[in-house]
């Protein structure tokens, strides 16, 4: 009997041309995609260097850092200012200063201060920006040693560089500050697209879709019914979320709730449109579940929730621009950690109205009332 009860689901499992297809694609895209795009290795760290010294000694420590893989310097700025102006609008991560007469004071057996200024919006990248900085100054004060021995031989105390670092945003380097925002906007995703998607092909496999029909309620009236009570419970969740971060953890927004709201509605707009085309393409629950699992993996590990963006390779962050998730989790942690206004928001804002706009004109065209 089990034989025959094997063989029928496989018989199933075959007659539906779509399912096949992606069990075999599912594995080969989380092997080969992932490894390569989610690691905790933090690479291709933005940094501006201010050399206030313009000596040999500091020429070779900038020329030395710039040669790390870890680092890509993108600038020298003139002053300290402008390299914290650079951290502000997103072009550099850490901003290094190195103080005047650093030679004069080495060859002089004093100690240096180097100045660290990190973004710590990522509280993990900042503090291990700040770490591989601290171990390439102090091989490279080794080395300095090495090469001028006569320098504090006389008092028998050699000289150091001393690292201080300033967290940005992120003062204490706390991960929670950097993740909390980001698991808000995975149960969103989770309860406004996820579920809407797998509730409407419920509806289509016990038939009572096909009921619906056959009324004069219009497609957009139904489509609004099915995704309403999720936008409710969503926001009722994200509430929820607000009071438990601030309760657990301390952890309030610096900026205001109510433009974390606004993005909110519109990221739902957007994920609700995802879940609808899915549900428009699928047949069972099965297939719309394995399609949804398999869609917000990939959505979650190319947001940036666990490895930052810049360092994944190139071709991984091209692929991260087509992502919603990556463009809300910035909101939210510029909102939570910066204090970002509007304005501030206005490139994410006009892509994830984009994406609102392809992916609800995409489900209200594929959906059919009669199927």
């Amino acid at each position: 009997m089990i034989k025959f009860l094997i063989e029928k689901e496989f018989k199933q499992l075959l007659r539906n041309s779509f399912m096949p297809k992606l069990i075999l694609v599912f594995p080969c895209m989380i092997m080969l995609l992932m490894p390569w795009a989610v690691n905790l290795e933090i690479k291709n760290i933005q940094l501006n260097i201010v050399d206030n010294d313009h000596s040999a000694i500091s020429q070779r420590l900038v020329n030395k850092i710039a040669a790390s893989t870890y680092f890509r310097l993108v600038e020298v700025p003139a002053s300290y200012d402008e390299g914290l102006r650079n951290i502000e609008v997103g072009t550099a991560d850490i901003v290094m200063e190195i103080p005047r007469n650093m030679e004069r004071d080495w060859m002089n057996g004093k100690d240096s201060h180097i100045l660290i200024a990190a973004n710590a919006v990522n509280g993990t990248k900042g503090g291990l920006g700040s770490s591989y900085l601290s171990s390439i100054v102090n091989n490279y004060a080794t080395e300095l040693r090495s090469e001028h021995p006569e320098v504090g031989a006389a008092s028998g105390v050699f000289p150091s560089i001393h690292l201080d670092t300033q967290g940005l945003f992120n003062p204490n380097l706390n991960y929670k500050l950097y993740m909390v925002p980001a698991l808000m906007v995975m149960l969103l995703t989770l309860i406004c697209g996820f579920l809407p998607a797998i509730n409407i092909v419920s509806e289509k496999e016990i038939g009572t879709i096909e009921q619906i029909n056959v009324t004069p309620v219009s497609k957009f009236i139904f489509i609004l019914a099915k995704l309403l009570p999720y936008w409710l419970i969503g926001f009722v969740v994200l509430t929820l979320c607000f009071i438990l971060a601030w309760l657990l953890y301390g952890i309030v927004p610096v900026g205001h709730f109510l433009l974390i709201y606004f993005f909110a509605i519109l990221f739902v707009l957007v994920m609700s449109g995802f879940g609808l085309v899915v549900s428009n393409y699928s047949e069972t629950m099965q297939q719309s579940t394995f399609v949804m699992w398999f869609c917000l993996l990939v959505l979650i590990l190319m947001s940036g929730l666990f490895t930052p963006i810049s360092s994944m390779p190139e071709w991984a962050q091209m692929i991260t621009r087509l992502n919603p998730l990556r463009y809300f989790m910035e909101v939210m942690r510029m909102v939570y950690l910066k204090g970002s206004g509007f304005f501030d928001l206005l490139p994410q804002f006009g892509i994830l109205l984009l994406f609102a706009v392809v992916f609800n004109s995409w489900a209200v065209i594929s959906y059919r009332k009669n199927n």
